[in-house]
């Protein structure tokens, strides 16, 4: 994937990969606090929840569709220069709902906050991949998605319980806070990345049949994911039979399984992506079936939920990193895809179980996302076979995925 960075002292390595982890961290709170606030934006806006419920969707399409239309403008720049005025940009669109109150202004903020930061987490993987060995790759990417998942466990909670006390306008006024610490590490720690060609060059490589599969696997584990887990709250209280403080103890414990999840399934994405993928599609499917099958038991659906966040964030490293060694040349470009895909199949995902719910019980959205499950294990298994262009300066081959030159698909 184009150029490496001169080699980093280790230390100034950790400190850059803490750094986009970071940015990541407050990108995705700012990304998930509407979430925990939108009653009392609603009240505040006067509007429905309906409608404020579109500054979620605002979001996810710009950074779905936005994310990586910015990547190809700023190919040729460097990649410092882009994470900086990314995070700047992220700062003027969070103040946005700080200093004004209309509604049309805070969607429009929303999607181009959305769309800088698919572009900030593209150019983070491959600033992160760049400074480390090749053997590290798959543990750059999980630093940088690992900030995702931490802002969900954690990010998220205590941004509402600033919202509550402070009020929403509150929450933003502390994450345009933390941008700005972001900003600052960033200028301070993040090295000089040199473009790696331009988008036109990198085009027919990014979009090559071999990384469009591994993408409709993304679309297929966050449709699956986000079948369940939009309306895991109604299963727990209707089928589980929990509630109140409880719930939100089961939800807790998912959330840390994720963060544990996205950190340690770099170093399965650096032994070996393609298997990874195949053995955390089965696992996923297993404890969705478990919760179909036990879901009245407490103890048991505590489990599986646990099991659930390691596997499905599990993945996550070995999905991005297939995608961009597949990608071989086109793989700054391609780094912005896994994200537009993910969205794509959480939007999927959600109408899905959504529709399954209203036609039937809490329990069919589990059974929905089992389905969806088990339809992205073949999925999984052939994509393994899937091997990078070989290229004149000659594409790095995944660690464990290397196949006799004539056998690589060109």
């Amino acid at each position: 994937m184009g150029t490496r960075q001169a080699a980093l002292s280790q230390g100034r390595t950790n400190l850059a990969l803490a750094t986009l982890f970071f940015g990541t961290f407050v990108l995705g709170t700012a990304e998930l606090l509407v979430v925990g606030v939108l009653n009392l934006i609603a009240a505040d806006l006067g509007v429905s929840i309906p409608a404020a419920g579109a500054l979620v969707a605002a979001y996810a399409l710009g950074l779905a569709v936005g994310g990586p239309i910015l990547t190809a403008l700023t190919i040729r720049l460097d990649k410092r220069t882009v994470l900086i005025g990314a995070v700047v940009l992220c700062v003027l669109g969070n103040l946005v709902p700080v200093l004004a109150a209309d509604y049309g202004l805070f969607v429009t903020a929303r999607a181009l906050t959305g769309a800088l930061h698919g572009l900030f987490v593209a150019v983070a993987f491959v600033v992160g991949m760049s400074i480390v060995p090749p053997e590290r790759m798959g543990r750059a990417i999980a630093a940088v998605f690992s900030g995702f998942a931490v802002s969900a466990a954690l990010g998220m909670p205590l941004g509402t319980l600033v919202g509550q006390a402070l009020g929403w306008r509150g929450s933003f006024t502390a994450v345009v806070a933390l941008s700005l610490i972001a900003l600052i590490a960033t200028v301070t720690l993040i090295p000089s990345v040199p473009s790696t060609g331009g988008a036109g060059d990198q085009a027919a490589y990014a979009f090559a049949p071999r990384v469009l599969a591994v993408l409709f696997l993304n679309f297929l584990v966050f449709a699956s994911l986000y079948s369940a887990l939009t309306y895991i709250v109604p299963f727990l209280e209707s089928v589980t039979g929990v509630s109140g403080a409880l719930v939100s103890a089961f939800l807790l414990a998912y959330g840390v399984a994720t963060a544990v999840g996205s950190f340690g399934g770099g170093r399965f994405a650096d032994t070996n992506a393609a298997r990874t993928l195949i053995v955390a599609t089965i696992g996923v499917a297993a404890c969705l079936l478990v919760l179909h099958l036990v879901g009245a038991i407490a103890l048991l659906v505590a489990l599986a939920l646990l099991a659930w966040g390691l596997f499905a964030l599990g993945m996550v490293p070995s999905l991005q990193y297939r995608v961009v060694s597949l990608a071989g040349p086109g793989g700054a470009l391609a780094s912005s895809l896994p994200a537009s895909a993910a969205n794509v199949g959480i939007a999927f995902g959600s109408v899905a179980g959504g529709a399954a719910i209203g036609s039937f019980s809490a329990s069919s959205a589990v059974l929905t996302a089992l389905i969806i499950a088990v339809v992205a294990i073949p999925v999984a298994w052939a994509t393994s076979f899937l091997r990078p262009p070989v290229t004149e300066e000659g594409a790095r081959q995944p660690r464990g995925e290397t196949t006799p030159t004539a056998e690589r698909l060109k």
